[in-house]
């Protein structure tokens, strides 16, 4: 765990103002001053002269000469030199120390012991059933035990001791450690992972860990509808009705994302999105960040500097960026100064930094939760059929893996060719039975595939129960050519069909932006969300279970700061989708601020460039 050389000093300081010394035997007024002009040394950095002193006072006052030994220990360790602490420590005896001290001077043997490779010993040191350990020792004693079981070969005891340290710690430190812990577990293979898992109980704390060394090792991990619990911004009982939970709202807020590029089209709906959802903020008469616009330009590089700029014109939270690429540069900084929504998940695995929370439109949620939408109806048994496309390679995968741990099984599955028109052979090959009362049919591909697809199912006398990604509805009715997808049902966003009360229209919005026409009124939606997200992150995060009625889905956030959707389901009814009754919790409408009127009323902006200020 990295530690800085002045929050070491800090400890050492506040350890030289609490040890007492073992000895009944009353300093005299020379010792007193020694001792403090000791302190003073190991206060201001100066821990080599510190340790030095501390060894003068142990010769010259024998009767506390352990105590002051273990300080000059400790001041040498703070300085990065254990090894010349090594012949003092060999002559402290235990027996003569009082209150924390003994177990300082364990820890201290333990992180010596390690440094020379004894990792048996250390482990002896830091694992003694008996001995209290005060709580500011705690988490140093957790640390050296982790180290010293990953040193002699028990990783999975190191990752669960660093699993019982992730909660006390911060910043950095934290980020460090949850990617130790992964990295822990991921040596231990797969098909081990996979069985420990099989045997746990479905709340053991090591469980998401696991998820997340599997899915580094590039396994296909289950991941089951997000349990909600209560919205954010219900009325806190008993307070002043203007009084809301959760709500947070930055002073000055910093968005990013790309102007030109392959990417353009998408960033632009996304900030429109953003910005209206913004503008109808001001009718709760809440308070309303500054927002500051910047080109992240479409790279790993600029996004950096994007960032980097933010933060030095005061941003307290930057929305953004965009790219897989973007996201992964900016999250792998050494430090974030300021906390980062960014609108997708990195492409290099890594757990969210600390104070990070990561939100995209990703196609395994929608693949695990068609699983889970099978299983309730009663379905377990399923065939599943899907273009060449990476969303759908993607989607089913995660629909595989849900529906395996839901207890169902994948009857045959089959990938339509692009270039094909006729599915017959694929379907005859599924050998798709018509007797099981519990088979239904998963697909993801896009409209055009889907009606021809389902056509061809009706001639070869397929009639069950078909399901899908979100990517079959083309946005806009059409009913004439969603005719051939009749019955089947797909789960969306449900600002799509003005399924979430409380948003603004979209059927009104629709007649003035094109953007929130067709499938890139997703992405639209995905930028209203990123603006009502931003003042709740903190409470989701440290409120399971609780979440924001969003466009794009109800949203919570997961224990590493993921911010996940659960989606409306439709249903296609004489050619036009119509959301189905019960799939979403209708009553929640998105929650308001505190009616709070700072004054400010600004219009939506125009398309800006770097550092445009609204």
């Amino acid at each position: 765990m990295r530690r800085s050389r002045a929050a070491g000093i800090g400890l050492l300081s506040a350890l030289l103002l609490s040890g007492c010394l073992p000895s009944v035997v009353p300093l005299t007024p020379a010792e007193i001053s020694a001792t403090k002009n000791a302190e003073a040394m190991a206060r201001e950095g100066r821990l080599d002269q510190a340790a030095q002193a501390y060894l003068v006072l142990a010769s010259q006052a024998p009767s506390h000469g352990d105590h002051y030994r273990l300080l000059a220990a400790e001041a040498w360790r703070q300085e990065g030199q254990l090894d010349r602490a090594a012949p003092v420590l060999a002559l402290i005896k235990r027996e003569k120390l009082a209150e924390d001290e003994p177990v300082r001077l364990d820890l201290l043997r333990a992180e010596l012991a390690l440094k020379s490779g004894d990792a048996q010993s250390a482990l002896q040191l830091t694992t003694q059933p008996t001995v209290y350990v005060p709580a500011p020792l705690q988490l140093r004693l957790l640390e050296l035990r982790a180290r010293a079981m990953a040193a002699s070969g028990d990783n999975w005891g190191a990752a669960r001791t660093r699993v019982e340290m992730d909660a006390r710690l911060e910043g950095l430190d934290r980020t460090q450690n949850r990617n130790q812990i992964v990295d822990l577990l991921a040596k231990l293979g797969a098909d081990p992972l996979k069985q420990r898992a099989a045997a746990m109980k479905p709340d053991d704390r090591m469980s998401p860990w696991i998820d997340e060394a599997l899915a580094r090792l590039g396994v296909a991990v289950a991941h089951a509808q997000p349990t909600l619990g209560q919205p954010v911004g219900t009325l806190i009982p008993g307070a002043d009705a203007n009084v809301r939970e959760g709500f947070k709202m930055p002073p000055q807020v910093a968005l990013l994302l790309p102007v030109g590029g392959a990417t353009a089209a998408a960033s632009n709906t996304i900030r429109e999105g953003f910005f209206a959802a913004y503008a109808d903020s001001s009718k709760n008469h809440a308070p309303r960040a500054e927002v500051r616009m910047y080109d992240s330009g479409g790279s790993g590089t600029s996004a950096i500097k994007a960032y980097q700029q933010a933060v030095a014109d005061g941003a307290q939270l930057v929305v953004g960026p965009l790219t897989r690429s973007e996201v992964a540069a900016v999250l792998s900084q050494a430090q974030l100064p300021v906390p980062v929504l960014s609108l997708n998940h990195p492409d290099n695995k890594n757990l969210p930094a600390n104070g990070t929370s990561e939100f995209g439109l990703l196609p395994e949620t929608e693949g695990a939760q068609a699983a889970d939408h099978m299983v309730e109806r009663g379905i377990r048994n399923a065939y599943v059929l899907i273009s060449g496309d990476d969303f759908a390679q993607r989607a089913a995968s995660a629909f595989k893996a849900e529906l395996a741990a839901r207890g169902g099984q994948v009857q045959g599955s089959a990938q339509l060719s692009a270039g094909s028109v006729n599915y017959s052979s694929a379907i005859k090959g599924l050998q798709i039975g018509q007797s099981a009362g519990d088979a239904g049919i998963f697909i993801s591909m896009r409209p055009q595939q889907a009606r021809l697809l389902l056509p061809q199912l009706q001639v070869a006398n397929v009639k069950l129960p078909m399901f899908a990604t979100s990517h079959v509805y083309a946005g806009v009715e059409d009913p004439s050519a969603d005719n051939d997808l009749e019955g089947l049902e797909f789960c969306d966003a449900p600002w799509l069909f003005d399924a979430q009360p409380g948003l603004p229209s979209h059927a009104d919005i629709a007649i003035q932006l094109p953007e929130t026409k067709g499938v890139s009124a997703r992405l639209f939606a995905f930028g209203m969300d990123a603006w009502n997200l931003a003042p709740y992150l903190d409470w989701l995060r440290a409120h399971p279970g609780s979440y924001l009625p969003g466009a794009s889905g109800q949203l919570t956030a997961d224990q590493f700061g993921r911010i996940r959707r659960v989606l409306v389901w439709a249903k296609f009814q004489g050619g036009v989708a119509h959301p189905l009754s019960g799939s979403l919790q209708m009553d929640d409408v998105p929650a308001s601020a505190p009616p709070v009127d700072d004054g400010t009323s600004a219009p939506p902006p125009d398309n800006g460039g770097t550092s445009t200020k609204h």
